[in-house]
């Protein structure tokens, strides 16, 4: 299963930095999404951030998950060369990622 059959993304750019939440469709989900989606697997996922560089901030009430991601627009959206690598692209590129073998 991957992480957007569970879950839906809001972004944000500013400056350097890509915001990126992570929320359940259904809280039976949260339990999944808060174990599986770590900085490091976001990382790994990603290919181009180093996971120092990811804080994941908790958000239980909402069933949600926080990443700010520095260094992920190099330089800025405005600054950037970076074909369409904004936080919704990004966003998208996250929700693609695998949270379990099977649905």
């Amino acid at each position: 299963m991957k992480l957007h059959d569970i879950a839906h993304a809001r972004t944000g750019d500013k400056g350097d930095i890509s915001n990126i939440s992570v929320i359940a469709y259904d809280p039976a989900h949260w339990p999944l999404i808060r174990d599986m989606v770590t900085a490091e697997r976001v990382a790994a996922h990603f290919e181009t951030f180093d996971a120092r560089d990811i804080s994941r901030f908790e958000i239980p009430q909402l069933q949600a998950l926080n990443f700010v991601i520095r260094g992920a627009l190099a330089g800025g959206v405005t600054r950037s060369l970076a074909l369409d690598a904004h936080g919704k692209c990004l966003a998208s590129v996250l929700l693609e990622m695998q949270v379990c073998s099977s649905k």
